[in-house]
Order: structure tokens, then C-alpha cells, then sequence
């Protein structure tokens, strides 16, 4: 059974059992993907086709290695630059708007457990992380479920983002807090 609080989906974990065939198949393909030579373009808009559900748009880019868990839940805008080694954990669902650059191993996470010790191991929590237009998503960054990075703004190298990001801001620190203004 699902139950919604608070922009948080609280899912059982039995209905996650559900969707064990297609994170069996994405992994099986992101797998492959990231032992590829990179100059096998064709094989890797294949298989980036089979993680996301259809092909990418042309001015997507996604530099292998890849990681995700489903894929069918993130979308892309357009002139989209996603650098080596970045996972998206996309159950509660990603949208990344026109213009977004994500560093290398940068973390875009969707899932978690409640924070009760007699729930953790019985539900799984969602929900989606936005990064609107423009966004700069620095090299090992985190940003936790529920956020959204408003357009423009920069996170920094590093920083592990668990609330919303201000339009035109730059975020820094664990947990991430405004530093300045972009503009």
C-alpha cells in the first residue's frame, strides 16, 4: 500500500518486489554500458535507450560510467551534460531541464526508508528531485529526495543538497546552505 505525506510517497516493500524484473534488466544494461569503448556510440545510445525507455534526446550527453536503478522515471531537457560516474536513483521520479551540467559522481537520489527503526526495512520512502534550467551540479555532489534546484543556481563541488535551492543561488557545505548569489 502507498501513502503520500508531505511530497513523500511511503511505499511497502513488498510492492517493490514488483519492479525487481526491470532494475534486473537496467542494471544488465548499464553494466554493459559502462565496459564499452567510449567510441561505440551507436551500442551506447542502445543501451542508453534501454535504461531510459526510448532514445535520448540528440543533445543529451551521458558519459559512461552510468549507474541507475530504473530509468523509466527521469527526463531530460535539452543541451543536457551528464559527466562520468553519476548514479541516479530514480523511483520518485528526476527532471532535468534545458541547459543542466551534472560534474562527475554526482548523486541524484529519489529513494530512502523512514526514519523509525520498525518501519526502515518495511517501506521504502520517494520522491522526485528537479533540477530546473541551467542548473551546474558540481563533482561529487548529493541531492537527497524532494529537492528542487532552482533555475540557474550552482551546487558545489561536494555539497550534499537536502532542501530546496533558491533560484540564482550557489549552494555549498554539508548540508548544502546558500553562500551567494549567482547572478
Amino acid at each position: 500500500m502507498s501513502t503520500r505525506t508531505d511530497e513523500i510517497m511511503y511505499v511497502h516493500s513488498t510492492e517493490f518486489t514488483r519492479h525487481a524484473e526491470r532494475i534486473r534488466e537496467v542494471t544488465d544494461a548499464t553494466s554493459r554500458l559502462n565496459v564499452l569503448p567510449f567510441s561505440d556510440s551507436e551500442a551506447r545510445a542502445e543501451l542508453l535507450s534501454v535504461v531510459f525507455g526510448g532514445p535520448l534526446p540528440d543533445s543529451v550527453t551521458i558519459y559512461p560510467p552510468f549507474y541507475t536503478e530504473y530509468g523509466l522515471n527521469t527526463t531530460f531537457g535539452k543541451n543536457v551534460f551528464v559527466n562520468q560516474g553519476c548514479t541516479f536513483m530514480d523511483r520518485g521520479g528526476i527532471r532535468i531541464g534545458d541547459g543542466v551540467m551534472i560534474g562527475p559522481r554526482v548523486s541524484l537520489i529519489t529513494g530512502g526508508h523512514p526514519l523509525p527503526l520498525a518501519e526502515r526495512r518495511e517501506y521504502l520512502s520517494f520522491a522526485p528531485v528537479v533540477l530546473e534550467d541551467d542548473v551546474w551540479i558540481g563533482a561529487c555532489a548529493v541531492v537527497t529526495q524532494g529537492v528542487t534546484i532552482g533555475a540557474g543556481s550552482v551546487v558545489a563541488a561536494g555539497a550534499v543538497v537536502t532542501h530546496d535551492v533558491p533560484p540564482g543561488t550557489m549552494v555549498a557545505g554539508v548540508p548544502a546552505r546558500v553562500v551567494k548569489p549567482t547572478g
